[in-house]
């Protein structure tokens, strides 16, 4: 696993949640509070994209059934969501945002 430069923390300004990827992976990133987190971006319930959510608090809303998960851990806090999305670790370095995530 290793650090992946990704996207500018002002990409997160006006909706709190954004995409990128890493690795070949879809990662969502989302500030709560000054605070930055990171999942995969793609729902476990459905196929949508959780960056094409609603952000509330530290909940991702899914925007095609409206499950929810916490952006800290990834759990799914509300139905249909059942499994939980990959959380990853996420660092600030001048301003760009890093996740660390397996490349292999």
């Amino acid at each position: 696993m290793s650090w992946i430069k990704t996207i500018e923390t002002a990409r997160l300004a006006d909706e709190g949640v954004a995409c990128a990827e890493a690795a070949g992976r879809r990662i969502a990133f989302y500030e709560v509070d000054g605070d930055f987190f990171a999942t995969d971006d793609l729902c476990t319930h459905g196929r949508a994209f959780l960056s094409d959510g609603y952000l509330d608090g530290h909940m991702i809303e899914c925007p095609l059934h409206q499950g929810l998960f916490d952006v800290r851990t990834g759990a799914p806090c509300g139905a249909p969501c059942t499994e939980p999305v990959r959380s990853y670790p996420v660092r600030v370095e001048d301003g760009v945002l890093h996740v660390m995530v397996d490349e292999g």
